[in-house]
């Protein structure tokens, strides 16, 4: 596990990790589970990561709401349905790693003890021209994933 820059002892969630990193504990542990908190428009139109490889589901809960952007009240709860074992490793991925962070944080408040963060998202930082989908992420790593 990288710790993303953060002094030791400075994380509010259990920690970062890389893609890679990622997929080796969702394949290595039954319990860990990937929560994709991007919003309903990036599922259908930029695509989502694909577990079957794993034998394994993604499981879309929005951080925030299309098309307004705002916070998805129900998150704690949505989150809580699809993994009541406050122990289990739960991994937040979205576009590039930063709303992420943001629900790592909100879970490990809810008392979530595992809770990470993917570097780099699903489509990786912007590139010189502004376009992503070329400097990392899920995709650029070459895991599974589907559109549509």
């Amino acid at each position: 596990m990288t710790n993303g820059g953060k002094p030791e002892g400075a994380e509010t969630y259990a920690g970062d990790l890389t893609v890679q990193e990622t997929w080796e504990l969702l394949e290595n542990n039954p319990d860990a589970v990937l929560i994709d908190v991007r919003t309903t428009a990036e599922w259908a139109y930029v695509g989502m990561p694909d577990l079957s490889l794993l034998s394994k589901a993604v499981h879309p809960v929005s951080w925030v709401l299309f098309p307004d952007m705002s916070k998805n009240a129900s998150f704690i709860d949505e989150i809580s349905a699809i993994q009541p074992k406050k122990s289990a490793p739960m991994v937040f991925l979205c576009r590039s790693g930063v709303r992420s962070i943001a629900a790592a944080e909100a879970a490990t408040r809810a008392g979530y003890e595992k809770s990470y963060n993917v570097l780099e998202g699903f489509e990786g930082g912007p590139d010189a021209e502004g376009h992503r989908g070329k400097l990392g992420g899920w995709k650029v790593a070459g895991l599974k994933w589907k559109q549509g």
